[in-house]
């Protein structure tokens, strides 16, 4: 597990300001509920009455309404959690009022496009309670944290910490992931590569410098692995703010590179001429060269229900078969 509480007191003046909280079992309670339903209530907005039933039109309809009358049926009720609420709220506002939330590893940047302004700005537990129910990132976090992870523990201990971070407009063409293996920054890859940005293949050998003379100077040989991934976001006055750290490993997104490249070093060769050299050790860094090869987000596939996505891309097969099956059927009905 990545240990949280060491960047922020060893880089507190490189990194974003954010705050911790851990509830372990209030959250996972919450989250394994199926339905996304929320009781608190807001300041400003009283509790309203539940809508009265509608009365059928005729006794037709009447008879084909059935009201059950077992005790035994199970009544669905969203958990309360007050005193989580109210401290989480308390950190939200020594936050500015709008946050940044995730949890140990993952944000829920899947979830999105379901907040009402599709963003994941939040600025009550309730904004975040919705992302993290929504996020196909954050059950993972839950319920297979360690899915890539061999070691002599099958069932490891788990403690969960809520991070919510001070909300920031950051440019998404700042954005960098580097990669260190055995303490060595090996690449740099443009965060958000499905975009074309000009100052960025402009200012590639200027970036690389700048983000290893960071990672020499506060990162390096400090890490509790030698093997990790961390994020840093470059401001217009070529400052350097560290944003998270990730594993070294393919649970984590490798952008511009592959996993095997990354494991390997193979083809990990420094792409600037001989006037524009860096040192030998320099990373290599890889960023979207023209517009010709923009892409669509890779966070689109998310607003979709995961049957659709695995008949489009043909992942599973036996839904592929079983849809195939399908259309037959149909066909010699008609």
């Amino acid at each position: 597990m990545m240990e949280l509480w060491w960047f922020q007191e060893a880089l507190e003046l490189h990194c974003f300001k954010q705050t911790f909280s851990n509830r372990k079992r209030q959250r996972e309670r919450y989250h394994s509920t199926e339905a996304v339903s929320f009781t608190w209530q807001s300041r400003h907005a009283p509790r309203e009455d539940p809508p009265t039933q509608a009365q059928p039109d005729s006794d037709d309809e009447a008879e084909e309404i059935q009201w059950s009358d077992d005790e035994n049926t199970a009544t669905l009720t969203a958990p309360e959690f007050p005193e989580f609420s109210t401290e989480v709220q308390e950190a939200i506002n020594s936050l500015g009022g709008s946050v940044f939330p995730k949890l140990n590893w993952s944000a829920p940047r899947d979830a999105y496009w379901i907040a009402m302004n599709s963003s994941l700005k939040c600025n009550t537990l309730s904004d975040i309670f919705l992302l993290f129910k929504s996020s196909d990132f954050i059950t993972r976090d839950f319920t297979q944290p360690f899915i890539h992870c061999t070691d002599d523990s099958p069932d490891p201990c788990m403690e969960y910490e809520l991070v919510l971070r001070k909300w920031c407009e950051l440019i998404p063409g700042a954005e960098f992931r580097c990669f260190v293996k055995e303490n060595k920054l090996i690449g740099v890859s443009q965060r958000d590569y499905t975009q074309y940005y000009d100052h960025i293949s402009k200012q590639k050998e200027e970036i690389c410098r700048c983000i290893q003379d960071f990672f020499k100077k506060h990162i390096q040989y400090k890490f509790l692995d030698e093997d990790f991934v961390f994020d840093i976001y470059r401001d217009s006055r070529g400052k350097v703010w560290l944003i998270d750290f990730n594993p070294f490993g393919e649970v984590t997104d490798s952008l511009l590179f592959t996993w095997e490249e990354l494991i390997s070093g193979r083809n990990l060769k420094g792409d600037f001429s001989e006037g524009e050299a860096l040192e030998q050790d320099s990373p290599t860094f890889r960023c979207t060269d023209s517009e010709v090869t923009v892409q669509p987000s890779p966070y689109l596939s998310y607003r979709l229900p995961k049957d659709f996505v695995d008949l489009s891309t043909g992942e599973d097969a036996h839904k592929l078969i079983d849809f195939l099956k399908l259309k037959r059927s149909q066909q010699e009905d008609d």
